[in-house]
């Protein structure tokens, strides 16, 4: 991505360098490929389920590498690229103001309106505070674990996530998380499945106008965010983790269809090409 000269937002609460500690984590810290599950998928989850937070936080002081420090600004600068093309979008498509999520950046784990955060979820939004969290090691883990690597690659995921901010905002998300109350595991499944599978949409809608506004992507951007796409997608996870897929237990959707929604946001740069509430399984 071309980023040469782009603003970084001040829209973000760096937390590196704070421990907080958690207990009754569920047993998938230890197991690999379990993580990865989590750690990929982008999930919109509740904290709380995975960990008990304590109230027990410390500061540490932390040298930050190089890489560390050039992640954290290249979020900053994907973030303020959401800024820009959701305010503009929002405001020339008559869908009122646009206020952007803060993004929280953080190591290990943290505090959030959702419960306790940690590193093994990967990235996630959480509508009760309006924020999105990210501990930047993620993408070493995307890199090292499922081959997943590009600076649009990293974009797609913050992008991603962002996309789950503009479905809270647009009332999408609530409504969706309500129908799920309601529902059995599976039927909650198959809606969580239209959730991110919009979000993914989202993402390449930004993709679109930020290219449009600042001549941002390079060749070769576009086949690492659909690589990313792929490999994050319920049945291919599953498959790496054991071999075989089952459908039912699908939150986020096929690899073939995370790469078709992102592709289709690209493309058309057009929210209301989005509805992926509408249509029936075979259409997604």
């Amino acid at each position: 991505m071309r980023l040469d000269g782009r603003r970084e937002s001040t829209n973000v609460d760096d937390r590196r360098g704070r421990s907080g500690k958690a207990i009754g984590v569920t047993g998938i810290g230890g197991i690999i490929i379990a993580g990865i599950i989590y750690l990929l998928t982008g999930q919109v989850v509740d904290p709380s389920q995975l960990a008990v937070p304590t109230t027990d936080d410390t500061t540490q002081q932390v040298e930050f590498t190089r890489e560390e420090q050039e992640l954290a600004s290249f979020s900053r600068k994907i973030l303020a690229g959401t800024e820009d093309v959701w305010t503009a979008y929002f405001a020339q498509n008559g869908l009122g103001n646009y206020v952007s999520p803060t993004m929280v950046l953080y190591t290990g784990t943290t505090q959030s309106g959702c419960g306790t955060g940690s590193a093994a979820m990967g990235p996630f939004y959480c509508s009760a505070d309006q924020c999105l969290y990210i501990d930047l090691s993620f993408f070493s883990s995307m890199k090292q674990q499922l081959g997943a690597d590009g600076d649009f690659a990293y974009a797609y995921v913050i992008a991603h996530e962002v996309g789950h901010h503009v479905q809270n905002v647009l009332g999408t998300l609530g409504s969706a998380h309500q129908q799920m109350a309601r529902m059995s595991k599976a039927d909650a499944n198959k809606v969580s499945v239209r959730i991110e599978l919009q979000a993914d949409f989202l993402a390449g809608v930004w993709a679109h106008h930020d290219n449009a506004m600042f001549s941002s992507i390079e060749p070769g951007d576009v086949d690492e965010a659909i690589r990313c796409a792929s490999v994050i997608g319920d049945d291919y996870l599953q498959k790496k983790a054991q071999g075989y897929a089952v459908e039912e237990s699908f939150t986020h959707g096929t690899a073939a269809q995370r790469k078709k929604w992102l592709n289709k946001g690209i493309q058309t740069g057009d929210i209301r090409q989005g509805d992926t509430f509408s249509l029936r399984e075979s259409q997604l």
